[in-house]
């Protein structure tokens, strides 16, 4: 009876004994590093239209903020400090006509809303 299990403990040491260790290396085209680079400047703040719905304090650029997310809950918001008050901005629109519409939709709601133009990108 102990012959069995002295067997299945040869074996098992057997076969973790010839297990094999190797080494990984991934050669990467340096290519890829430039679409890295160029994928990250295209989704950047850069190059969006935005709308500023309103800004003030931070208390009352985050009581906003709460508002504009019931308002329009399917859209990306947030709070931009700029000295030396928070703003509320809204959307990422990648077309002036596609912010545009967004517009007049924002400033049904938010009459002193404002549409903003991306900045250009300054090549260093």
């Amino acid at each position: 009876m102990k012959t069995p299990v002295f067997t299945a403990l040869m074996i098992g040491i057997a076969i973790q004994l010839s297990a094999q260790e190797g080494n990984v290396s991934i050669q990467q085209d340096p290519k890829i590093d430039q679409l890295v680079k160029l994928y990250t400047e295209a989704n950047s703040n850069t190059g969006y239209y935005q709308i500023q719905v309103g800004f003030g304090d931070y208390q009352k650029a985050q009581n906003l903020k709460s508002q504009v997310e019931i308002d329009f809950p399917d859209w990306y918001s947030k709070i931009e400090f700029e000295s030396p008050t928070y703003r509320v901005r809204l959307g990422r629109f990648k077309t002036k006509l596609e912010a545009e519409r967004k517009y007049l939709e924002v400033r049904k709601k938010y009459p002193d809303a404002m549409l903003l133009k991306p900045e250009k990108a300054s090549k260093s």
